[in-house]
């Protein structure tokens, strides 16, 4: 994934309040439920940093976050850096509410370079991957409440 490459994009409605929404991907206790389950802490606060590692094949990935924008009800976004690797992003997620369901739309941006040569990295990975995370395990972790 390049800087100056396209967004990825990734909409979900779901049939939830826009409340029940932010505190899904806001709230320490329920990010654990549907996303990571070993994130340390979070907080919707702009400036906030966590890390966490996330192992995949033989390669750790410690995931550094750091929130860069918060309108609460509205969006949340943070950067994304990983230990020992190249590359920066970010990822906003931003709610609006349509008739009685909340629409999410994620939007990734690249802001430096990752490197080309791993496989976690390629712009189909991180596709699969937020797909994955917002049309299943979040749609199903609110679907569940």
């Amino acid at each position: 994934m390049k800087a100056g490459d396209k967004p990825i994009v990734v909409e979900q409605t779901f049939n939830s309040s826009i409340e029940s929404v932010w505190k899904a991907i806001t709230d320490i206790g329920q990010m654990r439920q549907w996303y990571f389950n070993n994130i340390p802490a979070f907080k919707p606060e702009v400036g906030f940093e966590t890390q966490f590692n996330v192992q995949s094949e033989e390669r750790n990935f410690l995931h550094k976050w750091k929130v860069v924008e918060v309108q609460i009800l509205k969006i949340i976004k943070y950067s994304w850096e990983f230990e020992g690797y190249p590359g920066k992003s970010t990822s906003a997620f931003e709610l609006s509410k349509e008739d009685n369901f909340t629409k999410l739309k994620l939007i990734v941006e690249i802001q430096e370079d990752f490197p080309e040569d791993i496989p976690e990295f390629k712009t189909d990975s991180c596709i699969g991957g937020w797909n994955y995370f917002i049309n299943n395990r979040l749609k199903d972790f609110l679907e569940s409440k």
